[in-house]
């Protein structure tokens, strides 16, 4: 009989720290978002200028080399600007957007963060579709062309965006990918960096096609052999408005959250939840390095 025990992941070193800076709050609703983000959902709730700097304070001891942002959208936060701000004199920063509520204003100040700064900023910008019927269908009847505009106001403030792509049909990844390099080169980005991402199935994503089903699970045996350094819980934890969580996929999981402090939240944990198993599947599902990011 096989051994059907979760593993238990250690966090080998803090290296990356993410921050639910915008909780659950989204201008969009995609019908494939894993925390079901909206307008309307205030599960989780901002992260107010104090709270980010506090974190990051006490990040430095803890070693943490890099910093993430995500929600909901971002830029729906007031303060963003001036976080990422003040986040770039702690080291590089990459924020998750859908593109669509840039004001120049906000690039202008960003680019000049950036210029002054020792380390980088990244955008990573949400597109489900190189057409606009397949984006619309997932993301919002309109928001191809509000998302092509967003990357193309990242490129006039010399920004170079990572396009991230949810594989939401199954599609194999070198349609998605010259489909969206095509769309892009024809926009003025000439050396696209595109990112293709497997589908979560939990949150919205479960009504749009399907949850898991119960054999897409970890379990021990698959550990043998495996590089647990490719999963998000061995170097990162996430910082929201309710404590310190182990991912920013399994907010919705009352056991992960960690701990009220990132000192509290450096223990190990159990791969017992099912998007572990796409997590485990697809290695650095999270961060900017993936062997599924290509660069035109």
């Amino acid at each position: 009989m096989p051994n059907l025990e979760s593993p238990t992941i250690e966090l080998n070193h803090l290296d990356d720290l993410w921050f639910q800076v915008a909780g659950t709050l989204c201008n969009l609703t995609c019908k494939h978002c894993f925390i079901s983000c909206s307008p309307h959902n205030h599960t989780f709730g901002f992260l107010d200028l104090e709270t980010v700097r506090r974190a990051l304070d006490e990040s430095v001891a803890l070693g943490v080399k890099e910093y993430y942002f995500t929600g909901g959208e971002p830029f729906l936060h007031r303060d963003m600007t001036a976080i990422l701000e003040l986040t770039l004199r702690y080291g590089p920063a990459t924020v998750l957007t859908n593109g669509t509520v840039f004001k120049d204003e906000w690039l202008r100040r960003l680019r000049a963060a950036e210029d002054a700064a020792l380390y980088s900023l990244e955008f990573r910008v949400s597109m489900d579709g190189y057409i606009a019927a397949e984006n619309d269908l997932v993301r919002g009847d309109g928001t191809f062309e509000r998302i092509l505009r967003g990357a193309r106001q990242l490129l006039a403030h010399d920004f170079l965006p990572i396009l991230t792509v949810t594989r939401v049909n199954d599609d194999e990844d070198n349609r998605l990918f010259d489909g969206f390099v095509k769309l892009l080169k024809g926009h003025g980005y000439e050396r696209p960096r595109i990112k293709i991402l497997p589908t979560l199935r939990i949150g919205a994503e479960v009504n749009r096609q399907r949850g898991y089903h119960p054999e897409e699970r970890v379990t021990e045996e698959m550990m043998a052999g495996y590089d647990a350094g490719q999963l998000i819980c061995s170097h990162s934890r996430v910082v929201t408005d309710r404590g310190v969580y182990v991912c920013p996929i399994l907010l919705e999981a009352p056991d992960a959250r960690l701990g009220a402090t990132l000192n509290d939240a450096l223990r190990p944990f159990a791969l017992k939840h099912q998007a572990c198993y796409t997590c485990l599947q697809y290695g650095a599902l999270c961060s900017n390095a993936s062997a599924l990011q290509r660069d035109a």
